[in-house]
């Protein structure tokens, strides 16, 4: 595999972060630098992480993988979409300062990783360098996140109590195009 196509590969696995990391932004009263930085490192680490336990893991459990991937990250964004839609609607107050709890986190961590779980496989097949792999996957992923959430927060300003619906229907929908993706519907 071509040092270029890991960057192509690493730029098509960040997307799933960058999307979620506008919706994080979107529902920030104020740019938080460190909640920013915070949110693109874990969506980094999760990112280079997957690659090593894919790599790792090899072809023992790539069929399982492959056969449930799609069903669990549905899952994930299709429950942090409506939550967060639900806590709005249900909500009279104005925004109040967002902090993303780490749990919160974490279970968007695991959905957006998901895909680079399973693309990995391949990376032992192909000879890839692996260090070298991650280290293009973790960077892409942490400058794309970023870019999110301060795209996110930018056009959360201008769409103020809009912005917790609008994000959780771009979860809505990432939800749905993983299932049509794999042939679902």
């Amino acid at each position: 595999m071509t040092f270029h196509m890991l960057w192509v590969i690493a730029l098509g696995l960040s997307m799933d972060a960058f999307a979620v990391s506008i919706s994080k932004g979107l529902v920030m009263c104020a740019f938080r630098w460190k909640q920013a930085l915070a949110i693109a490192c874990c969506f980094e680490l999760f990112q280079g992480i997957m690659p090593v336990i894919s790599y790792v893991i090899g072809l023992q459990f790539s069929q399982m993988i492959q056969n449930w991937d799609h069903w669990i990250a549905f899952v994930l964004f299709a429950l942090i979409g409506v939550n967060m839609i639900r806590e709005r609607l249900s909500s009279d107050d104005e925004l109040a300062p967002s902090l993303i709890s780490l749990k919160h986190l974490l279970t968007l961590d695991v959905a957006t990783s998901i895909d680079a779980l399973a693309i990995s496989v391949s990376f032992a097949f192909l000879s890839v360098d692996i260090l070298l792999a991650v280290f293009i996957i973790s960077l892409t992923t942490f400058v794309i996140a970023f870019i999110g959430v301060k795209s996110g927060h930018f056009l959360g300003k201008k769409f103020k109590s809009k912005a917790e619906i609008f994000g959780g229907l771009v979860l809505l929908v990432m939800a749905e195009k993983i299932l049509h993706e794999h042939g679902v519907f």
